[in-house]
């Protein structure tokens, strides 16, 4: 165990000395005390513009362990820090087959990942291509070339967070979060995302990084199939025995379905088998795109340019009082707005941007809530609406996969128009459109609603000009495969609905840790291969 202290504020400039002198200062301690110190957190407090500091959490290891009881005992501002890595624990039944693991995003791979660091042989099959394939066809598509249906941003090595901001912030208390960010790091991620509050990884970053896993995976004795699409799987007992792919079958003891919220088909051949689902609440909406240094601005005032400060970036919603709420999600500063359709005659937007986050224009999702009250109650019905309005955008933009589009005032107004300071990223091509022909009104009259709320908190969403990209239909999976408190289905025993796409994760970090959790399950109740 070590001692956290918290709350060590620090002016923008501070060096890291200070602020360690600042935290041994605040619990009476000198250097003598300790044998390491170190930034264990750092968020920055932009709330009052005349007032913008960072505050640290530091940690620090005494050469007086009882000491650091002792001062957690006299200070509130104080705690422990455990492990937060246990071991898993091992069947030690005979062996059984290897486990299939279906779709290689971060629970998948962080899945694989761990039973091949304790002996088992993991068999993964991911539909799209490795990352440098699958960055091949994303490219092509969004120059103007064809859609790859099983390669695209949502399909493929990483899967859909390969091509976005890599966002390693999460709203759950696990302890297994401080080990998914050590294990980037391990396979090459920058170091500071150990320390920041709301650490990203980038997606020129996390491209290599994954390469690296997915290497480490192989030389640990696990297989990976790309280009290779689940399609169907049978039972013997009312348990998976075999697994039905587009490049043959495969015997497994269990499988894992970590397919991602996009695996449309995927989640059409589980209804067809009975498999027990019910849709879930997600949220639709659109892209809205400033210029960067407008959002820096609108969050530091006077200090907007200063190199001590990250880009900008904002997280904003209103809630309506029967709950209805319209919310930013997924801001990329110094991004783009990127082509992400993996249905052919559709069109999907999303956000990406680079480790640097040095891009002109800042994007995010603005999104609004939708239920079983506006697509129905039937499993599959939320994904059918996100799909018909994919499919519809793909018609009033002339079938071509540009994307429907207005300024702010122009939707406002309810006269589309494109007449801006801002350049769109969206590689694909914009055309005007009024959003009330794709969205139903109850979605638009949100959307208007959060601009009435966010701009009073923000000034550059009171900006007319800013750039709306639709749509956003891709915010979290409309689905959630039910299972047990074991992590598998009530249905078929050995059957581990795993991520975002089965409905119990929402992002990078989330998504790793349900897949570690599945992980330590299935080792808990499967041996390791011993041949």
């Amino acid at each position: 165990m070590a001692l956290i202290i918290t709350d060590v504020k620090s002016d923008i400039s501070e060096t890291t000395d200070q602020i360690l002198k600042k935290a041994l200062k605040k619990v009476s301690l000198s250097e003598r005390d300790i044998s390491k110190a170190e930034i264990y957190k750092t968020s920055l407090d932009a709330r009052k513009r005349n007032d913008i500091h960072f505050v640290h959490s530091v940690y620090l290891d005494l050469h007086d362990s009882k000491a650091e009881k002792n001062i957690c005992q006299k200070n509130s501002f104080c705690q422990y820090i455990e492990n937060e890595f246990q071991e898993p624990l091992i069947s030690t039944d005979d062996y059984k087959g290897r486990v299939g693991i279906v779709g290689f995003g971060p629970a998948g791979l962080f899945c694989a990942l761990m039973l091949s660091r304790y002996g088992y042989k993991p068999i993964v099959f991911e539909r799209g291509g490795s990352v440098d394939e699958r960055t091949k066809s994303v490219n092509d598509f969004w120059s103007g070339g064809p859609l790859n249906i099983n390669s695209n941003v949502q399909f493929g090595e990483g899967g859909a967070g390969t091509f976005s901001d890599g966002k390693l912030t999460t709203r759950i208390k696990d302890p297994f979060c401080r080990y998914v960010l050590k294990t980037f790091v391990e396979f090459g991620a920058p170091e500071e995302i150990l320390t920041k509050a709301k650490p990203h990884i980038g997606t020129d970053n996390l491209r290599f990084v994954i390469k690296n896993m997915r290497n480490h995976i192989i030389e640990n004795g696990g297989e990976i199939y790309f280009n290779t699409t689940v399609t169907d799987f049978s039972t013997i007992d009312g348990k998976v025995k075999t697994i039905h792919t587009s490049q043959g079958s495969f015997d497994v003891s269990a499988v894992v379905f970590a397919v991602g919220n996009s695996a449309r088909d995927t989640f059409e051949m589980l209804y067809q088998k009975q498999l027990m689902m019910v849709p879930k609440p997600f949220s639709v909406g659109v892209r809205i795109e400033h210029l960067q240094e407008d959002v820096n601005e609108s969050l530091y005032g006077k200090y907007k340019d200063s190199p001590y400060l990250p880009a900008g970036e904002y997280q904003l919603s209103h809630r309506r009082r029967d709950g209805r709420c319209v919310y930013t999600f997924c801001m990329c500063p110094g991004g783009t707005v990127v082509p992400s359709s993996s249905e052919e005659n559709t069109v999907v937007t999303n956000g990406m941007s680079e480790f640097a986050r040095d891009g002109k224009n800042a994007n995010s999702a603005m999104v609004v809530s939708v239920s079983e009250k506006d697509f129905g109650n039937s499993v599959l019905d939320g994904m059918n609406f996100a799909r018909a309005i994919e499919k519809k955008a793909f018609e009033l933009t002339g079938r071509d996969y540009s994307a429907p589009a207005s300024t702010v005032r122009g939707f406002l107004t309810g006269k589309p128009d494109l007449k801006t300071n801002i350049s769109p990223t969206f590689s694909r091509g914009l055309k005007e459109c009024d959003f009330n022909e794709l969205f139903p009104e109850e979605i638009c009259g949100m959307l208007k609603a959060g601009f009435n709320d966010f701009s009073r908190k923000m000034k550059c969403f009171g900006d007319e000009n800013a750039v709306m990209t639709a749509p956003e239909t891709r915010t979290s999976s409309p689905i959630r495969i039910v299972r047990n408190d074991n992590m598998s289905s009530p249905t078929i025993p050995n059957f581990y609905p795993c991520g975002e796409g089965a409905g119990y994760a929402g992002g990078i970090m989330s998504a790793a840790v349900d897949g570690i959790r599945t992980a330590y399950q299935i080792m808990k109740e499967y041996s390791p291969q011993t041949k």
